[in-house]
């Protein structure tokens, strides 16, 4: 976990993702799988917590920023890749990950359940992966 405060995630992002925040994207993307799960089977917390999420992005990139790693990995990058190209490992291969990239390529992504472990895990795996490579 990451001390000092660092640019890690987009804000523009975070509210491109807001705009389909009923499903919990932009919750997933800041590093908040559990509450992105909630908005995603109770389409954003009934809307109320879409709404009131309106706001709360600029502290969700804030906290995201203290939270995670910096590095030669971007997070958006990877996001996009994950959230489109997820299937197919890409996001994988983009983080140096060859061998499960390769495995995600020949399964659909694990029958579509590594996409979801990714989803909950990616900005760990990111910051875990650019924490390694400054030291």
């Amino acid at each position: 976990m990451q001390n000092i405060s660092s640019h890690t995630h987009n804000k523009i992002i975070g509210y491109i993702l807001w705009f389909f925040g009923f499903t919990g994207s932009h919750r997933f993307y800041f590093g908040r799988p559990k509450t992105g799960i909630l908005w995603f089977f109770t389409g954003g917390l009934f809307l109320i917590g879409w709404i009131v999420d309106l706001f709360l992005i600029p502290s969700m990139d804030r906290d995201a920023g203290r939270r995670y790693a910096s590095g030669s990995i971007e997070y958006s990058a990877a996001w996009l890749l994950l959230t489109f190209l997820g299937p197919l490992g890409i996001h994988r291969f983009y983080m140096g990950k060859w061998g499960t990239g390769i495995f995600y390529l020949l399964t659909g992504g694990w029958f579509l359940l590594g996409v979801l472990y990714d989803f909950c895990t990616l900005n760990r795996q990111i910051s875990e992966l650019n924490s390694q490579r400054h030291t």
